[in-house]
């Protein structure tokens, strides 16, 4: 039985989101994430998130997050973790349920599963799947996921999934970029992720938040009665002190932006300013006044339950993104979301 749309109930958690692309080695990036991560629980964000990319270092520099965020959950204590997601494709989904379980317990029950079909095409074969393939597979792989963490018996002795997780079932997210998988995951009760920017072949096309506002739609009618939503809208934003300051990466992110462009073969019309060019790539840069009054035309952003900032296709500097997570909790989202900061653990919990 579906429901009518509805609106949010939940108040607005605000999480820091990941792809790990700092310049410099492997364990860099890992040093700076889980420092960044610290960051956010000290000023009050109630989640972070990693994505994984398997091969491709400048796609994204993490292949296995429940490593990483188990090193996350003993440097935090607070702070939910989040995968952005898990290519379940690409996984065994018994020990994907296997790995989430055992974080779950060690964190405390802070983890937030997100898992999706997506990845680079050409990472498919290595694992021996076809891309193509990669929604028959996601199926299969998230039904037997669920199965395990649901406590269904797995082998022919009566062995189920140990530690057994089934509070994890509550804290499941699929991501997706349309109405009809929106649907799907929301008549199956999970958390809907949305992209920090929608596929688009035209100038003309309508705007991200515009396209995902049927998405929202279709998730929202398809929610079982008595299921509270979940949205996550992911942002690319890099908040800074100065204009001056702001205008150094706003040509960095337009240069990095573009390979989006150009990967949609998309021809930019002649005298687009760059606040035009940085809208449609849907990247905010700015002092916290500039960058609140380009997120203020972000519909979506009302009707989310969660908003994961990320620096990404920025990436600058670990001292910068810092600094931007500091910005965004204490000068944009407390306005732009009427958002608080979460308390700290009491030290005797």
């Amino acid at each position: 039985m579906t429901g009518t749309p509805q609106q949010t109930r939940r108040a607005k958690r605000l999480g820091f989101f990941t792809r790990l692309l700092d310049d410099g080695s492997a364990i860099d990036r890992y040093r700076n994430a889980l420092d960044q991560f610290v960051r956010a629980e000290e000023v009050g964000l109630d989640s972070v998130w990693v994505a994984q990319h398997h091969f491709h270092e400048n796609e994204g520099g993490l292949p296995s997050p429940f490593v990483l965020l188990a090193q996350a959950a003993a440097r935090t204590s607070r702070i939910h973790l989040g995968t952005g997601i898990v290519t379940l494709p690409l996984e065994e989904p018994l020990r994907v349920a296997e790995d989430a379980a055992v974080l779950q317990l060690l964190s405390g029950g802070r983890l937030e599963l997100g898992i999706g079909s997506g990845g680079t095409p050409s990472s498919f074969p290595p694992f021996g799947h076809e891309s193509a393939d990669r929604a028959a597979i996601y199926d299969r792989h998230r039904e037997t996921l669920v199965a395990a963490l649901r406590g269904d018996t797995l082998t022919s002795d009566d062995g189920a999934l140990y530690p057994a997780a089934p509070d994890l079932l509550g804290s499941v997210w699929e991501a997706t970029f349309s109405a009809a998988g929106a649907e799907r995951i929301g008549r199956r009760g999970n958390g809907l992720m949305l992209s920090r920017t929608q596929p688009r072949k035209n100038w003309t096309d309508p705007t991200s938040p515009e396209l995902q506002e049927a998405v929202v739609d279709a998730y929202l009618a398809a929610l079982p009665d008595g299921v509270e939503p979940r949205i996550l809208a992911s942002r690319s934003a890099l908040v800074v002190d100065t204009e001056e300051e702001a205008a150094r990466w706003v040509r960095r992110g337009i240069d990095r932006g573009r390979t989006f462009v150009d990967a949609q073969g998309l021809e930019v019309p002649a005298g687009v300013s760059e606040t035009e060019l940085l809208a449609w790539l849907d990247i905010h840069i700015g002092t916290p006044e500039q960058v609140l009054a380009t997120l203020r035309t972000d519909t979506i952003l009302a009707r989310a339950t969660d908003v994961a900032f990320q620096p990404h296709p920025i990436d600058p500097p670990h001292e910068t993104v810092l600094r931007s997570i500091e910005l965004i909790a204490a000068e944009v989202a407390p306005e732009l979301l009427d958002w608080a900061p979460a308390l700290p653990v009491p030290a005797n919990h």
